[in-house]
């Protein structure tokens, strides 16, 4: 049975163009006005609450220089100049799809992280609709946010840095779990599960806290679930059908492509591809090989035509992880613009 999951996305505010993209309303435009980015806290003064009340009552009002000015706090100030940007483009652009697309056309990106978080997110909400697989859903969370990584006993596991840092900081018992230790009273520590077989039926039961790690062994359920994942991105965002299945190793004598799906696999997968020294430690932090096909032959650069095209997912020595779903977007070998 499919499931519905992550209401934060603001999914089922969105409406729906003829051609099947997701079209912003004034719902979907409201839910970022309850994001603590743009809410008024109890200090805020009377400019920015009139700000956000008149937004709240017509979301697509225009705003002016001397609207913004009357904003008293400077970071709110900021908050609301990049919050307006990203409104405006969006509406101009029609849908989520053909906003986030556009952003890796221009010669800077000028929307803010979180708010291209935001429409990644719902762009894989869209793309799982109708699942039930939990490990898909868990997956998709790569394509929107951050990662810590660690290996045990061989295996590469996946866990919500933000989730992580909120267990650090309050044990997983919110305010009252900060204020006991800030009263250095030991507080119990929250285990984080790797998602498996048993957990499973839990997923969604507990989808906004983010709280599963995923194991992505090659070979395993996360893996898979993670390329699958990619090939419905590519195929909506790009129109190009392609296979992606996760490997070990690049055991290729005509390597002749790769893409790297984060900062550091695209260091490291340059390095390797130019034969230059690589260390084991930054070996080990490559933590994740795909193997990319084009359904159509076509669809693919004359140069990389009938062959793979290697991904490579790599943590960085903080062990933190943020997979970059646009590198997919342009540094695939089209053959044509998307």
């Amino acid at each position: 049975m499919a499931q519905d999951f992550w209401a934060s996305s603001g999914f089922r505010l969105l409406g729906r163009s003829p051609e099947g993209w997701l079209v912003p309303g004034d719902d979907y435009l409201r839910h970022f006005l309850a994001r603590a980015e743009l809410a008024p806290p109890p200090e805020a003064g009377p400019g920015e609450r009139h700000l956000h009340a008149r937004l709240q009552d017509k979301p697509r009002l225009e705003i002016g220089a001397a609207d913004l000015a009357a904003v008293e706090d400077a970071d709110a100030r900021e908050n609301w100049t990049e919050f307006l940007r990203f409104r405006d483009r969006l509406l101009a652009s029609g849908s989520l799809e053909a906003c986030y697309a556009d952003q890796f056309r221009r010669p800077g990106v000028d929307i803010a992280p979180p708010f291209l978080d935001a429409l990644a997110q719902a762009i894989v909400r869209a793309l799982l609709e109708g699942t039930a697989d939990p490990y898909l859903a868990r997956a998709g969370e790569l394509l929107f946010r951050r990662q810590r990584v660690s290996i045990e006993g061989g295996r590469v596991l996946a866990a919500d840095a933000s989730t992580i840092e909120a267990y650090a900081e309050t044990g997983g018992f919110g305010n009252v779990g900060r204020l006991l230790r800030q009263q250095q009273t030991p507080v119990a520590t929250v285990k984080m599960d790797v998602l498996n077989a048993e957990n499973l039926p839990f997923y969604f039961l507990r989808d906004e806290l983010f709280s599963f790690l995923l194991d992505l062994t090659p070979g395993g359920e996360g893996a898979k679930a993670l390329a699958a994942v990619l090939e419905r991105w590519v195929a909506r965002l790009a129109g190009v059908r392609v296979a992606i299945e996760p490997v070990e190793r690049v055991a290729d004598e005509r390597w002749r492509w790769h893409v790297g799906l984060d900062v550091e696999s695209t260091r490291l997968l340059n390095a390797l591809y130019l034969g230059e020294p690589v260390t084991d430690e930054a070996r080990r932090r490559l933590a994740t090989l795909f193997r990319l096909t084009f359904a159509d032959p076509a669809d693919a650069l004359a140069e990389a035509a009938g062959s793979p095209v290697y991904l490579g997912l790599a943590f960085r020595e903080d062990h933190t992880l943020k997979l970059k779903p646009q590198n997919l977007l342009v540094n695939l070998p089209f053959a044509r613009a998307s």
